[in-house]
């Protein structure tokens, strides 16, 4: 796992592009995003309340050819994840969590084509993640946001398709 700038984050979201202009036709009319910290925070606002509940809530922003974004709030300990055709990129907003990754999914349950879930991530790496970060999850890795307690977490996730 690794953490980059927010002007890497910009060149790869640059590139996303490109590559799927590149594959062909697109279907859909071609645009560039932009989000600002406070708007994607207004907007999170909503996803606030729907996490109430749950402990989190998230909404699709847009979907491309090969990969869609979203935004996500979190306040409180997620399970494990795996997702073997998506690698996930996280740009932490605002808040603070822990990331687990790597290791094994513990009491995994496929919920879905290549979409596997669990209690737990055992083994792997933990990180500290702060407003500002980025992380590049691969498709194919466990992972899990852990949160202590009263801590909360707004994230933009690029989630991008992955041909193995």
């Amino acid at each position: 796992m690794k953490r980059f700038s927010r002007e890497v984050l910009a060149t790869a979201g640059a590139m996303l592009i490109s590559i799927g202009l590149a594959g062909g036709a697109m279907a859909q009319e071609v645009k560039s995003d932009h989000w600002s910290r406070g708007e994607l925070l207004e907007r999170a606002k909503h996803l606030q309340e729907l996490a109430a509940e749950k402990g989190s809530a998230s909404e699709k922003l847009e979907t491309y050819p090969h990969h869609f974004t979203m935004l996500a709030f979190r306040n409180r300990n997620g399970g494990a994840e795996v997702h073997q055709n998506y690698a996930d990129v996280f740009f932490i907003v605002d808040g603070k969590a822990g990331l687990v990754t790597g290791g094994e999914v513990v009491d995994g349950k496929t919920t879905g084509p290549g979409e596997t879930l669990g209690a737990s991530v055992k083994g792997g790496s933990r990180q500290e993640l702060k407003a500002g970060d980025v992380v590049h999850i691969p498709a194919g890795m466990p992972h899990q946001m852990l949160l202590a307690d009263g801590d909360t977490v707004t994230y933009y996730v690029v989630k991008v398709e992955e041909t193995r």
